[in-house]
């Protein structure tokens, strides 16, 4: 008897986790600020954490800053926001947050040092001290990442040679063999991911070069080395994730002319090397996108997928490792248009209980500039759902 009442409760628990469900919020509401780029873990003790940065501008205002936010396990409502960075007089953007196997939270983000994009400076801070849910992270370490780019120039003029010859080709060889401008400039998007061998691999783009690179380290983040740069044009914002035998691949964000399509490439040596970036099939407008790989081994992408306008926000879903798309289905749909709404730059994690939670920016561009019309939201839902479609 009791073995048959064990069944049922496992049959029950099995029927209600395959029951569909989404649920999402504004996590503050809206305003006037810019508020933008987000980023979500779930920490050990099953609260969720976000980050994005905050001003009155991006680059060009100097009073940007990291600000986080934690929603309690089991609670609908976000605690109030603080502070997670500000570098006084310099823009401090696009934030990601990490949780490595120690246990250990990383926040990753560039400082803006010059106003312009290809003078950002990647810092991080790690904490081991962050359950507290009513005040910031208490950091142990406050870093620099500083690292010489591996075959940099070399990369640069095998790859840039082949293409037709322009003044932006031109500018981009200059660049390539230039020391100073080849290690600054460099930026977080997605999350870093961390290998079974303990390599920690930090996705990184550069609006200078318009194209991505990954920052590696084998030590906890003491010291840090670099892969080969991913040469294309315009493929940023690089996500990754893993193959069952081993292999990386990554997609990035097309930044570059049409047709507007994600960019991938694939590493068989745990990140130092990419194979040659190719588009791929998946419509890109030019806007941040994620990948992960879920418990049971299918994959997750969350993007706009469209090729213009950033009105339409979808997840898809992969049962054989990227090489179909099966399911998909939106999380904003906008119908009126790109004037409408605008919902980007997502994060996108899998929590121990299987769910999935999402962080976007979520603009109302029908609003007057200056109103209030931009927060982050938040949004939680299962597998089934997305498989529901729309």
């Amino acid at each position: 008897m009791r073995k048959l009442i064990l069944l049922f409760a496992t049959l029950a628990a099995a029927a209600q986790s395959e029951t569909p469900f989404h649920s999402a919020e504004l996590i503050f509401p809206l305003e006037h600020w810019h508020n933008h780029s987000s980023a979500i873990v779930e920490l050990p003790d099953g609260d969720l954490m976000v980050c994005w940065y905050n001003g009155s501008g991006e680059r060009t205002a100097d009073n940007v800053k990291v600000e986080g936010a934690r929603l309690p396990k089991g609670s609908k409502t976000w605690k109030p926001r603080y502070t997670l960075a500000d570098t006084p007089g310099f823009p401090d953007t696009n934030p990601t947050l990490f949780v490595d196997s120690k246990k250990r939270l990383w926040l990753l983000w560039p400082v803006v040092l010059a106003n312009e994009w290809h003078t950002s400076l990647m810092k991080y801070r790690i904490s081991s001290d962050y359950l507290k849910r009513e005040v910031p992270p208490k950091w142990a370490e406050n870093e620099t990442m500083l690292f010489i780019p591996r075959n940099f120039a070399e990369k640069v003029k095998e790859v840039v040679s082949t293409w037709p010859q322009t003044d932006f080709t031109k500018r981009l060889l200059e660049r390539g063999a230039d020391k100073y401008f080849s290690r600054m400039g460099w930026m977080t998007r997605a999350h870093p991911v961390e290998l079974p061998s303990g390599r920690i691999i930090v996705p990184l783009y550069s609006d200078g070069y318009s194209f991505s690179l990954m920052a590696l380290t084998d030590d906890g983040g003491k010291t840090w080395q670099s892969s080969e740069p991913l040469v294309s044009r315009g493929g940023i914002q690089p996500t990754i994730v893993r193959k069952k035998d081993g292999t990386l691949v990554t997609y990035m964000r097309d930044n570059g002319p049409a047709p507007k399509r994600l960019h991938t490439s694939y590493s068989k040596d745990d990140g130092v090397t990419w194979s040659p970036v190719v588009d791929s099939a998946i419509p890109n407008p030019g806007s941040g996108m994620e990948a992960i790989v879920l418990a049971d081994g299918a994959w997750a992408m969350i993007y706009n997928d469209l090729e213009k306008g950033r009105h339409s926000l979808a997840v898809s879903l992969s049962d054989d490792e990227g090489a179909t798309w099966k399911w998909t289905r939106h999380l904003e749909l906008d119908n009126r248009g790109a004037g409408a709404g605008s919902f980007h730059y997502p994060s996108l994690i899998q929590a121990r209980d299987g769910s999935l939670h999402a962080a976007y920016s979520y603009f109302l561009n029908h609003i007057p500039a200056g109103a209030d019309r931009k927060s982050i939201k938040h949004a939680h839902f299962n597998v089934e759902w997305i498989k529901r479609g729309d």
